[in-house]
């Protein structure tokens, strides 16, 4: 296995102001899922992709290299993550280092670790293009999610006759912490949607995914409640 790990962090964040590098609980957030990184791979191929001077000065502050800055272009609300990791991909492949594995961690998944990316690692083989984490989720199809027919009355989104939810079939929601791509299929295919993908299934707790104030509020909870006197800690 020749892997690159890509943690993207773009500087344009909108919702929360510098939320990659603001601290958490008395460290950037970035730094949890180097930290996890850094527990399973070596500095040499964790790649931090960001367009972001600021982020590239903490990022190596922690002791790790930031080899080159995005581009603007890959840098946009719009820019999706298979031209980032395909810009970094060609950098690594142009300084003699060819991976055979991508492994795309959010920097807004700090309870995400290094047992966790080890467990979806193992899941890959012949069979699938990629791996990619998930949780369970609240907002099932079948008995909480509605849409609007034509006339303007609320119908359920998945038709299923279940009393009880807890009989719904199971629904399963993205939570952002691990994507493992094959290198051969990122360049085969156009797209995610395109490839044949195996869950690996986390808590809920560790699929907390900041996004939000609220979402930094309940993490930063979290991690006080655990760590009442420390300010420097790697969860496990």
């Amino acid at each position: 296995m020749k892997p690159l790990i890509v943690i993207p962090a773009r500087g344009g964040s909108k919702g929360i102001p510098g939320k990659n590098i603001k601290p958490l609980a008395g460290k950037p957030l970035i730094q949890y899922t180097i930290e996890a990184a850094r527990t399973v791979f070596d500095d040499r191929v964790i790649c931090v992709s960001t367009d972001d001077q600021k982020i590239k000065d903490t990022v190596e502050s922690l002791g790790l290299k930031v080899p080159f800055l995005r581009p603007a272009e890959l840098a946009t609300d719009e820019s999706g993550s298979f031209g980032v990791l395909l810009n970094a991909l060609t950098y690594y492949e142009a300084n003699d280092y060819t991976p055979d594995l991508i492994i795309l961690l959010q920097p807004t998944s700090p309870f995400r670790t290094g047992e966790h990316i080890q467990e979806a690692l193992a899941l890959l083989d012949n069979s699938c293009d990629m791996v990619v984490s998930v949780k369970e989720t609240k907002a099932n199809p079948y008995s909480v999610l509605f849409e609007e027919n034509q006339e303007g009355l609320l119908e359920k989104s998945k038709k299923g006759n279940f009393t009880r939810r807890q009989d719904c079939p199971q629904v399963l929601e993205l939570n952002g912490a691990i994507y493992i791509i094959k290198v051969s299929s990122l360049k085969k295919y156009n797209s995610f949607e395109s490839m044949k993908i195996k869950k690996y299934l986390m808590e809920e707790l560790h699929s907390i995914d900041i996004d939000t104030p609220l979402d930094w509020g309940i993490a930063e909870s979290i991690i006080l409640k655990a760590y009442p006197n420390k300010s420097n800690f790697i969860i496990k």
